[in-house]
């Protein structure tokens, strides 16, 4: 099995791509499914099949057996493959769907919930380049490989794990980026939060982090705002340079 996610189908919700001046690529979690974060879209962005030239197609591809990789988006990366590694081309593939259909990068966004915002955020770090946005409800970034050996473990699923580094190449040119977590949560640690913003932030990103007291591992109505807020801000005409 060298690509789990390969084929699978995708989700959509709004005009055709064709139709379309922007897209929306929501990332399912961990035992979800691809119709059930598709239902996050027309609470965020106007989607409606009439809205061509106007609104935005909404897209959702499903992972194999519900999950994008079998651990802990905090465990060593080799733990994780191939289905790490088949689940970005997998949403590199879609991304590459809505730009063959005539929507650039920088009016796609990406987002997720959980180890769909983890994939999120890894897709746009490794990519680099303008994006439209990308969006993480509960989620961090999963690295690039090893980090410092004398670093403190992180706790998450399944118990304690090392750092990572997070060594990605190119400026991110600006592209918004909203992270949104809980001080405590037992599957996305406060600490690889504050990191992923800040890596974000170093390689140009425009980051808005936020941290709910209490949440825990949930979406949270102000994220849906912050969200919402986001995408009125693609124009239809691409970011003002």
């Amino acid at each position: 099995m060298t690509d789990p996610h390969a084929d699978l189908p995708v989700a959509r919700l709004g005009p055709p791509l064709g139709r379309a001046d922007r897209a929306l690529i929501l990332l399912h979690g961990r035992g979800a499914s691809a119709a059930s974060i598709l239902q996050l879209a027309p609470e965020v962005a106007d989607v409606s099949p009439e809205a061509g030239g106007a609104g935005w197609a909404a897209l959702a591809p499903q992972a194999a057996g519900g999950a994008w990789y079998p651990h802990s988006f905090l465990a060593p990366l080799d733990a994780n493959e191939p289905w790490l590694s088949s689940a970005i081309r997998a949403v590199m593939g879609v991304v590459g769907q809505a730009e063959a259909a005539g929507i650039p990068r920088d009016r796609i966004v990406l987002g997720g919930f959980s180890q769909g915002a983890c994939l999120a955020l890894e897709v746009a770090a490794r990519a680099g380049g303008r994006w439209g946005g990308v969006l993480a409800l509960s989620g961090g970034l999963i690295g690039t490989g090893p980090g410092p050996a004398d670093a403190p473990p992180l706790q998450g699923m399944g118990g304690g794990y090392p750092d990572k580094a997070f060594d990605y190449d190119g400026d991110l040119e600006g592209t918004p980026v909203f992270i949104g977590g809980a001080d405590v949560d037992p599957h996305i640690p406060l600490a690889r939060l504050e990191r992923s913003a800040e890596v974000f932030r170093q390689r140009g990103a425009a980051v808005d982090l936020r941290v709910y007291p209490g949440l825990g591992h949930a979406v949270h109505p102000d994220k849906l705002q912050a969200v919402r807020t986001l995408l009125n801000g693609v124009s239809a005409d691409g970011p003002e340079l």
